[in-house]
């Protein structure tokens, strides 16, 4: 495999709104985000994935873009986005821009002349179907935030198709003249320096209406290799598709070189996995056998064919020490445990503001405390179809996209350091104990355990190209595996429970000596044959010889 330089880098993803307000308007803002960079570059992180800063009605916080080439006011000016770029790159920091292209806001100056004018060429920009003859919408296709994905348009006696809110009409990526638009679009950015782009839902766009085809519809993969060659497909960028329906061979034809599409992909196949028939809104607990084999399919299917981005959390999943660690007796101890489990695999790691000094799900006590336009849809949409408010508010607290958007801590002054106006959202009230500040002190902290992770990365090339060899399978508490090439070899350990456990490791393994290279317990010069595991203890363990 060709190495690139995006394959021993870490992503640091920012969420704008709740990261730094500069200007205390209560909201994140570019400026806020120029602050932090020296704390970006302390923790090693080398590449930023910045969550939408485009011109925005804010519908649904910055997915909903109504131009491409401007900034948002609340988020600063274009001069403010140079700027960032600017003294990103003096700190060798890359931006990857959010892109949003399967859909635009309704304000968009596109769709305003689409509906407006019915013969103009941005009419053919968006999706319009007729009613069907008894007036009923044009098929059964739900929105993904809930209700149908059809819209009635009294203008012009037509729907518009919609998969997200009605305020984000679909683009038809069957039209030539679009295609050109974007990709116009894409090099402009291109252009300002940027290190590559997420692109949001980008599974969507090859979808076929009429078929009922949404996701990874025949269109999608000459699509993406029509915008590979005439955008990034020659420049040295990282390119992300969010795509929740990919399998391993899916993601194959994203991201194997070979094919000019994309760096890599998100798949979310371990995150349902604690969604009960696919549903976020019926929590199950966590199976870890299930979950490891999972993983393992993705560390092994995609090892020459592929590259793999490994995440934990983004801005639409919960807080990760809450899901699948313990936020409250062993919170540090287990969001060590999941940093290593997740850094020593193969891939590129992403890093969710908070997530390295281990910030926790916010528990609401009141509906309306929440902002996100997702959790606020479902919740009416389930509560009108009989399921219980207690029901829909304790599914919030566990898998709300509020989780990762409460602001940011920087230290525990009042508002958590994020801003000296009214916060946009509340925040969560452990701040005072969980935040920046205290982490920086403490040398113990969440915070210097991702700084050495990312720091291994960068030394030891086994981690970023070895084989993965997985250990221990059908162990229902512990995730173990080896990481090997040719010059090393490396054995990684993970307590998934709060239990003190007991574990018999392979042969071949005990009694070789080794070198700890990280833990968040105890430190071993050579491997036992029983090994005896604290609650959420971790390690991984250099093989000598």
């Amino acid at each position: 495999m060709e190495k690139r330089w995006w394959h021993d880098s870490v992503v640091y993803q920012i969420y704008p709104r709740s990261f730094c307000d500069s200007n205390g308007d209560g909201i994140g803002d570019i400026q806020g985000i120029i602050s932090k960079l020296d704390y970006i570059q302390s923790l090693g992180a080398d590449v930023i994935w910045l969550s939408p800063v485009y011109q925005s009605p804010m519908d649904d916080n910055g997915y909903d873009i109504s131009d491409y080439q401007a900034i948002a006011p609340e988020f600063g000016t274009m001069e403010d986005m140079r700027e960032l770029l600017d003294k990103a790159k003096q700190r060798d920091i890359r931006i990857v821009m959010d892109l949003v292209v399967n859909h635009t806001s309704d304000e968009h100056p596109w769709f305003v002349e689409a509906k407006s004018n019915p013969d103009s060429e941005y009419r053919d920009f968006y999706i319009w179907r007729d009613a069907k003859e008894d007036g009923s919408k044009p098929n059964d296709i739900d929105s993904i935030f809930g209700g149908s994905a059809w819209q009635w348009d009294e203008e012009n006696q037509q729907y518009f198709f919609h998969l997200f809110s009605k305020r984000q009409p679909d683009l038809n990526w069957e039209n030539p003249t679009l295609h050109q638009k974007v990709f116009d679009m894409m090099n402009w950015w291109i252009d300002q320096g940027i290190g590559g782009f997420r692109l949001d839902v980008i599974d969507l766009i090859g979808k076929e209406i009429d078929k009922g085809i949404t996701g990874n519809g025949e269109r999608l993969h000459p699509l993406l290799q029509k915008m590979n060659q005439a955008t990034f497909g020659d420049k040295d960028l990282l390119t992300v598709g969010e795509t929740w329906g990919a399998t391993p061979d899916i993601a194959k034809l994203y991201s194997n070189p070979d094919r000019d599409e994309l760096s890599m992909v998100f798949q979310f196949e371990h995150i349902t996995l604690t969604w009960q028939d696919g549903d976020k809104w019926q929590p199950k607990p966590l199976d870890l056998v299930e979950f490891k084999q999972v993983l393992t399919k993705w560390q092994v299917e995609l090892k020459n064919d592929g590259w793999n981005s490994l995440f934990w959390n983004n801005h639409d999943l919960p807080r990760v020490v809450s899901k699948y660690g313990c936020d409250k007796e062993f919170r540090v101890e287990s969001a060590k445990m999941l940093a290593t489990t997740l850094h020593f695999m193969k891939g590129t790691p992403y890093i969710f503001q908070g997530e390295e000094i281990g910030m926790t799900n916010v528990a609401f006590d009141t509906i309306d405390q929440y902002k996100d336009i997702e959790t606020l849809n479902f919740y009416k949409v389930k509560t009108e179809s009989g399921v219980s408010h207690d029901h829909m508010l304790k599914a919030i607290h566990e898998n709300g996209r509020d989780n990762a958007r409460t602001p940011m801590h920087w230290n525990n002054s009042s508002n958590a350091g994020f801003t000296s106006g009214q916060p946009w959202i509340e925040l969560n009230p452990n701040y005072q104990t969980i935040n920046v500040s205290d982490a920086l002190e403490d040398k113990n902290s969440i915070f210097y355990h991702y700084q050495q992770l990312i720091a291994l990365r960068k030394a030891h090339p086994v981690i970023v190209y070895g084989d993965f060899i997985p250990l221990l399978e059908d162990h229902s508490q512990v995730f173990a595996y080896e990481r090997k090439d040719e010059n090393e070899h490396i054995v990684v350990i993970n307590n998934f429970s709060k239990e003190r456990i007991n574990v018999s490791l392979p042969s071949h393994l005990s009694g070789k000596s080794c070198t700890t290279l990280i833990t968040n317990e105890s430190t071993l010069t050579a491997i036992p044959e029983t090994c005896t595991l604290n609650p959420y203890e971790s390690f991984a363990l250099k093989i000598e010889g």
